[in-house]
């Protein structure tokens, strides 16, 4: 499968094709999932948070289970504090995929329950990181992604 060059640092990426599939390594679920567009761009990411901000795989979560409105939905990458508690929400798009207001709604529900310090939104190409001000009822857009 052909993949598109990301607006990330390139990370090389364990691959094995399996029956015609191309499959990709997963370092924090540690197992080999199939390499779909948003699948190539979360495994980026991962490499993005882990080498480049410094965050520990074992404090990440990936695909992990939140109940919103009596519905089961998953968060796709979820960065925790060195005391388990949920510090970042990442919702990861396939590159075609346009970030629009969808994006952000889908990341807010996931924040209903966790109440993170930060989400983000990516495509791989394009990023939007925001930190939440509970108290002021603010979020503030940065530059980049916060450094562990």
């Amino acid at each position: 499968m052909n993949m598109p060059q990301l607006n990330l640092p390139n990370a090389v990426l364990k691959t094995k094709l399996v029956e015609g599939t191309t499959q990709v390594f997963d370092a924090v679920r540690k197992k080999y999932l199939v390499l779909t567009p948003e699948e190539w761009v979360r495994q980026h990411f991962i490499h993005y948070l882990n080498l480049e901000k410094n965050y520990p795989l074992g404090l990440m979560g990936v695909e992990k289970l939140v109940k919103y409105n009596g519905m089961h939905t998953r968060a796709d990458i979820v960065l925790y504090t060195s005391e388990g508690k949920p510090n970042m929400i990442v919702e990861c798009k396939a590159p075609k995929v346009k970030i629009t207001q969808d994006a952000f709604n889908q990341i807010a529900k996931y924040n209903f329950k966790l109440r993170v310090d930060f989400l983000v939104v990516t495509n791989g190409m394009q990023h939007f990181c925001c930190a939440m001000d509970y108290e002021n009822n603010k979020i503030t857009f940065l530059e980049e992604v916060p450094s562990y």
